[in-house]
């Protein structure tokens, strides 16, 4: 059974002027299979390690004069061989005792107010789930388009369970239909929310409304004309 291991340190910084606390968030984690590296301040993603890439990212848009983080990748590579080292022992210790495992609770969602053929992003959220990470993927008319989606960092919540979002970013059409399927160890079956693409018609009360406002205009329109010399 494939066994999680997580070092984080949690920071309460106080802002004595502005009388507010911060809470400032470092994840080291490993499994037999996945690794992280996080900074998070207030529930915000700051930085991360992407080890794939091999290069460390800062979430920070550049208008806001983000704090830098040099040698912070550096920092998670060498963070790694001593989690693993740790996650071997903690595997013999633990062997034959069950882990904790706590279901996904997902759930599909467009990023905006849809609109036919304006660029949007779907979002599909994985919620209280223990251990990270989850699994993604994406369809669209049946078709898999999970190489054109983004998976973010997992991140913990207070009760010790994670969330993690993927992203996919698609042009609505009408009558497209978009899945994604999350799959986690506590989970039997994967589990598949659909989002449809549906344009809504104008009712009947709708259509009344604009013919009487449309009435109401050209009446008072020809007054005006025939006042009009």
């Amino acid at each position: 059974m494939k066994l999680f291991l997580l070092f984080f340190t949690l920071m309460c910084v106080k802002d004595t002027e502005a009388q507010t606390k911060h809470h400032q968030l470092q994840i080291v984690a490993c499994s037999d299979s996945d690794k992280e590296f996080m900074w998070g301040l207030d529930e915000e993603e700051l930085f991360y390690a992407d080890f794939e890439k091999k290069e460390g990212v800062n979430m920070v848009p550049r208008f806001a004069d983000p704090m830098q983080f040099p040698t912070q990748y550096e920092s998670a590579e060498a963070n790694m061989p001593i989690c693993q080292a740790n996650l071997q022992v903690l595997i013999e210790d633990f062997k034959d005792q069950p882990v904790a495992q706590d279901a996904p609770q997902s759930s599909i969602y467009p990023k905006q107010k849809m609109q036919l053929g304006s660029e949007n992003t779907l979002i599909c959220h994985s919620a209280r789930f223990f251990p990270p990470p989850v699994r993604v993927r994406w369809t669209k008319n049946n078709v898999d388009v999970t190489d054109k989606s983004t998976l973010s960092r997992y991140y913990p919540n207070e009760d010790n369970t994670y969330n993690q979002f993927s992203h996919l970013t698609f042009t609505p059409q009408e009558g497209d239909v978009y899945t994604c399927t999350v799959e986690h160890k506590a989970l039997q079956t994967p589990d598949t929310k659909t989002w449809e693409v549906d344009v809504e018609l104008p009712s009947e009360t709708d259509a009344t409304d604009t013919s009487a406002r449309s009435e109401e205009f050209t009446e008072g329109l020809d007054s005006y004309q025939e006042i009009s010399f």
